[in-house]
């Protein structure tokens, strides 16, 4: 992602308050939470339930379980980056590289593969994944997407430019 130089400074701003914010602390805890939860529905209770399941909702529990983890792992992931820039482990700036970005493509809604013959729990799962990769996804466009076209404060990028031209003041 090439972007210009004024927008830098601004943008690092941002992405480091929030990593510093407790809004992130409570995203990352909710989304570490619902990581170990899935695992543990999956793994045990889910893996039961679903073998009472006809065939063709078992293939729906499948996909639908698939589509659980992929969402969740997503935001795990971007959620990790978020927390290598507030210790310090990644600068701001190499957050805002694309590979670090939550996928833009859609998945799938909860129910397309029949919510009368799912599990419970697994539709619960599913709803709550739903809810945390919105706000994450509004999260990451606001702090990366949509900061792309938005012009940078006009003082900021006087006093870059000064800071530039006087090497750094």
């Amino acid at each position: 992602m090439n972007e210009p130089e004024s927008l830098l400074p601004w943008r690092a701003d941002v992405i480091q308050d929030f990593a510093r914010s407790e809004l992130f602390e409570r995203t990352f805890q909710e989304g570490m939470d619902l990581v170990e939860e899935t695992a543990a529905y999956l793994d045990g209770p889910g893996r039961q339930e679903s073998k009472s399941l006809s065939r063709n909702a078992a293939l729906g529990y499948a996909s639908e379980s698939m589509r659980l983890t992929t969402r969740l792992m997503q935001v795990a992931s971007w959620l990790l980056v978020q927390r290598a820039v507030r210790e310090g482990d990644m600068a701001p700036t190499a957050a805002c590289e694309d590979r670090y970005r939550l996928a833009g493509e859609e998945l799938s809604p909860a129910g397309d593969n029949g919510d009368e013959d799912m599990p419970n729990g697994l539709l619960s799962l599913l709803e709550r994944s739903d809810r945390l990769y919105d706000r994450v996804r509004h999260l990451d466009r606001r702090m990366y997407v949509e900061a792309e076209d938005t012009a940078p404060h006009p003082v900021l990028s006087q006093i870059d430019r000064l800071k530039t031209a006087l090497g750094g003041f």
